[in-house]
């Protein structure tokens, strides 16, 4: 995990930037490892594994405390023994800095 993104918190995005260019994205994909670029490189996806349903729950409710706490959310989807998080700033239609930072965070609640 990448101390940097994980000391960041999100800004707001109200829309009115591009997304990060795809040169950014790359480099900051590097920083949160797991994640993959996905929708012609509009969002980034990772998929966790745990040893069944309650470990998977339990994840997506830090995942939405996290949320909340820096006012960004993410699409999630989950079931027994996985869960599936996704990032993207919805506003611009693509990547930001912010859904990188969330991706790192999103990591250091799965302990990887």
């Amino acid at each position: 995990m990448n101390d940097d993104l994980l000391s960041r918190h999100c800004v707001p995005c109200r829309g009115g930037v591009p997304p990060v260019t795809q040169t950014l994205a790359a480099d900051l994909l590097t920083q949160t490892p797991g994640w993959a670029l996905v929708d012609e490189g509009r969002r980034i996806e990772r998929k966790f594994g745990f040893k069944d349903f309650t470990q998977a729950y339990e994840f997506v409710a830090r995942v939405a405390q996290l949320a909340d706490a820096e006012g960004h959310h993410p699409d999630v989807c989950f079931g027994w023994g996985w869960a599936t998080v996704s990032w993207q700033t919805k506003k611009i239609k693509g990547l930001h800095e912010n859904d990188f930072i969330m991706a790192a965070k999103t990591n250091g609640l799965a302990g990887s």
